[in-house]
């Protein structure tokens, strides 16, 4: 709450506005505007900072580049949307020596819709909304050039404020976060058939009051990846007072709630979404409380360290989690060493577990069985034995205790 407040005090102390129709924006949702949003942008920062306004219609726009001491605020009605590659293009990505440790979106920033690269005092506010229509999920630059595969990207940022905007269909991810301090994300809507937030080596982050769909990736994920070429730990992180679904794209949004395939043969992902620390783990998850959140059809709770991270001091309570598609608490210490060579396998500590309430769970792990085994070992090796699921004592499927009702 104070860390809301505080860096909510830090940007809006500005009182200058800059609306982006003063400099050629025209939310018609055919022209491009994205010229006329940087220059507003670039405007306000040359001030020293203050606001800028993007009135009800829809934009469509390439890459927008986030400037220091600068709000982007989107009014009610008003609309960003991504542009397909075609009458423009987005920026590239720049290179990264370290990209073989981590997916190629978890490498590159500025291949996205809207990004920021070593800013500081900065906000994306308003009940307004960030649509992605126009991006797509690539493995590499070469199956999308000119493209872009992420809503709202950061990279070694300071003192940012997300507040009430709704991100939709975002590509690879709504929100990647990496090696920021001190991001508060408040009152966020997430709909979408990827992840919804990825905090990847942050420290002092709260995720509150949020809601976030995403049908075959992760809901809200943390990672410690090696994309900024050192170890950092995502330490002090507070996830409080979410919901988090895994719905068919834009049927939280609406209100239908539609159901998803079980897998998805574009993305090669099973149905999904879920709270997750991993698989990106070089570095460690340190000091984080996950509390009050509900999930509903979607995953579980997944903790993993498989690249040599240290997994500790994490509490998660006060968790509902209805109709789970797949295991409603998973924990996995592994050896896949996606780091540097010479990194040892990390460690689990001081995990408290407490007042889950989980419902309509499905009793078939063979997913997990399978999954967590071949990235160790290999069903091929000599060595393999399968894993002997074992029930809680008192624990019958439905998530009832034995003799209860349902």
């Amino acid at each position: 709450m104070l860390l809301t407040a505080a860096l909510a005090l830090s940007v809006s102390a500005q009182s200058k506005t800059y609306d982006i129709t003063a400099f050629g924006a025209v939310g018609d949702g055919k022209t491009i505007s994205s010229d006329a949003v940087n220059a507003a942008i670039q405007a306000a920062a040359a001030d020293g900072g203050g606001t800028v306004y993007v009135p009800a219609g829809r934009y469509l726009c390439y890459s927008i580049r986030l400037a220091s001491h600068v709000d982007l605020h989107l009014e009610k009605g008003a609309c960003i949307v991504a542009a397909a590659p075609g009458k423009g293009s987005y920026d590239v990505p720049e290179d990264n020596p370290y990209d073989k440790y981590q997916d190629f979106g978890h490498s590159h920033f500025h291949n996205s819709l809207i990004w920021g690269d070593g800013i500081e005092d900065f906000s994306i506010t308003g009940l307004g909304m960030i649509d992605g229509e126009g991006l797509v999920r690539v493995h590499e630059y070469s199956e999308n050039p000119g493209g872009a595969n992420k809503l709202i990207a950061l990279r070694e940022c300071r003192n940012v404020v997300l507040r009430d905007v709704t991100l939709y269909r975002c590509g690879h991810f709504g929100l990647l976060a990496t090696g920021l301090i001190n991001l508060a994300v408040t009152n966020v809507k997430v709909d979408t058939d990827n992840d919804g937030f990825d905090i990847d080596g942050c420290f002092n982050v709260t995720i509150t009051g949020c809601m976030i769909n995403s049908a075959h990736d992760d809901g809200i994920c943390l990672k410690s990846s090696y994309a900024l070429g050192r170890y950092i730990d995502t330490e002090n992180v507070s996830i409080t007072g979410c919901n988090v679904s895994g719905y068919a794209m834009g049927t939280m949004l609406d209100g239908t709630r539609g159901e998803v395939a079980e897998y998805d043969c574009e993305s090669h992902h099973k149905h999904s979404g879920r709270i997750k620390f991993g698989t990106e783990s070089s570095a460690g998850f340190k000091n984080i409380s996950v509390t009050g959140c509900t999930l509903d059809y979607c995953g579980g709770i997944l903790l993993e360290s498989v690249d040599g991270g240290d997994l500790q001091d994490v509490v998660i309570s006060n968790i509902t989690i209805r109709d789970c598609v797949d295991t409603p608490i998973f924990l996995r210490l592994g050896a896949r060493m996606r780091s540097p060579e010479g990194r040892e396998v990390g460690h689990i500590r001081r995990v408290l577990i407490s007042d889950i309430n989980s419902y309509g769970a499905r009793a078939d792990l063979q997913y997990h069985q399978r999954h967590t085994w071949t990235l160790h070992r290999g069903r091929d090796s000599p060595q393999y034995s399968p894993p002997q699921p074992r029930r809680l004592p008192g624990y019958r499927q439905g998530g009832a205790p034995s003799g209860e009702g349902g």
